[in-house]
């Protein structure tokens, strides 16, 4: 049997069902100013789940992606101590369970989501990656780079971590209808070169539909390290997404995703030899609670 380590679930589309607030391009940093507590909260219902990661609420902490909507990026530190007190908060809020849990800081794209099509050279996304690992490096266990869509992506993420002195993750989005390949087409064979470089501790797939993950995961096997997954629960990543502003509310949620389905997609990842296990957007508590039962029925071991 299988030591699993288990994530949480959605952050920010959890935050947007909690708070019944319209979706922006930024909803999730705008919680922590317009809610403070909600998202101690939702880290807090993932532990009770069972999970034993907390990802800081980060993905769009981005100078870049802060000056789209006219917002001071000087901010950036001030939402960067928000997201890291909550998680924080969540961890140590049951005395009879903190040991064992840990902190993730989450390291979302430049920009924009599932947009290879948006170039940002290595060299000159590196530093920001850097800037944001300056800031959290001394409060987390791990950085998760997230949702990273290409091989220039995954350069710069990787390039901005070297030194972050800390493990991290590496976790990519693939395409949905052929797993073996990244957002931006590109082989997920190639990431190997930059893994053997870099030395992540563990490489995933998230952020992706589930039917399409387990292709991704034979690939990434290959790499030789610790490997997982956590997907979503769109239909499809649509057109009107992939626009200069998107906002959540034009995807469209699964129904025939309920936390026993979205389990026996994760359990057959754990056939393939996956120890990291969670979920994103439209998998919430739910879904964490029901995988953790069901990994413990089967007699694996959530570390």
């Amino acid at each position: 049997m299988a030591r699993i380590t288990l994530l949480d679930g959605s952050i920010g589309q959890e935050l947007m069902k909690r708070s019944g607030d319209v979706p922006t391009t930024i909803w999730s940093i705008q919680v922590m100013r317009d809610h403070p507590g909600m998202v101690r909260d939702v880290h807090e219902a993932y532990f009770r789940a069972g999970a034993t990661v907390a990802s800081t609420n980060t993905y769009c902490v981005h100078r870049d992606r802060l000056e789209k909507v006219d917002l001071d990026p000087e901010l950036m530190p001030s939402l960067v101590e928000a997201a890291l007190t909550e998680a924080e908060e969540a961890r140590g809020a049951d005395e009879a369970e903190p040991t064992g849990r840990r902190i993730a800081g989450a390291l979302g794209p430049l920009e924009a989501s599932y947009r290879p099509d948006i170039r940002i050279a290595p060299e000159e996304a590196a530093p920001k990656f850097a800037e944001l690992v300056r800031l959290m490096r001394d409060r987390v266990d791990f950085f998760l780079l997230e949702t990273v869509a290409s091989l220039e992506h995954a350069e710069g993420a990787l390039r901005g971590t070297a030194e972050a002195g800390k493990p991290v993750w590496l976790s990519v989005t693939v395409d949905d209808e052929d797993g073996t390949r990244l957002r931006s087409g590109e082989a997920v064979a190639d990431l190997a070169p930059l893994v053997a470089r870099y030395a992540p501790e563990a490489v995933l797939i998230n952020c992706s539909r589930p039917e399409a993950v387990s292709d991704g995961l034979r690939v990434i096997r290959e790499f030789g390290l610790a490997f997982g997954a956590y997907a979503n629960g769109f239909t499809r990543i649509s057109e009107d997404f992939l626009k200069a502003k998107p906002t959540v509310d034009v995807l469209s949620a699964r129904r025939d995703l309920d936390p026993a389905a979205y389990a026996g997609f994760a359990m057959r990842w754990v056939a393939l030899g996956a120890t990291i296990l969670g979920g994103c957007c439209e998998v919430g508590p739910d879904h964490i609670a029901h995988l953790a039962e069901r990994l413990r029925a089967e007699g694996h071991e959530i570390v």
